[in-house]
């Protein structure tokens, strides 16, 4: 079931990329990333009434609190140097090199959470790093 839902972030991002990249014409960047981050809080917030997963704010431990609001931060900080970058850049190029967070993940996710790192992560990271450059240059 991870795979599907793995896909669909991969299409929703794709058309996340032009969608914003078309809106964000004459908006500034900010006041764009804003606008698009209500709209996702209304849509998270409706999920967690739809799902009545609201009862479980109050289980969650200090730890996963720091970690989340630590995630909301990097976030928060991804989309808006995502939107000035699409602002001022062409998206064939943008999101290539924003897809470099697959590289990044895979080194963080070796040297933090002690997740195994393979020849095979070792050649797609090439791969991926090798193909993003391609594809800027």
């Amino acid at each position: 079931m991870w795979l599907i839902f793995a896909l669909l972030s991969a299409v929703f991002a794709a058309l996340t990329s032009i969608l914003a990249k078309v809106g964000i014409e004459g908006v500034n960047s900010n006041l764009a990333t804003a606008i698009r981050t209500v709209v996702v809080v209304i849509m998270a917030w409706g999920m967690v009434f739809l799902t009545h997963a609201q009862n479980g704010i109050s289980e969650i431990s200090r730890k996963s609190w720091l970690f989340l609001i630590l995630s909301g931060l990097a976030t928060g900080g991804s989309w808006l140097c995502y939107y000035r970058a699409l602002q001022l850049g062409e998206a064939s190029k943008v999101v290539p090199i924003d897809k470099l967070s697959v590289v990044i993940t895979l080194v963080l996710a070796f040297v933090f959470l002690h997740e195994q790192f393979t020849a095979k992560s070792l050649i797609g990271c090439v791969l991926i790093g090798a193909g993003t450059l391609l594809m800027v240059i």
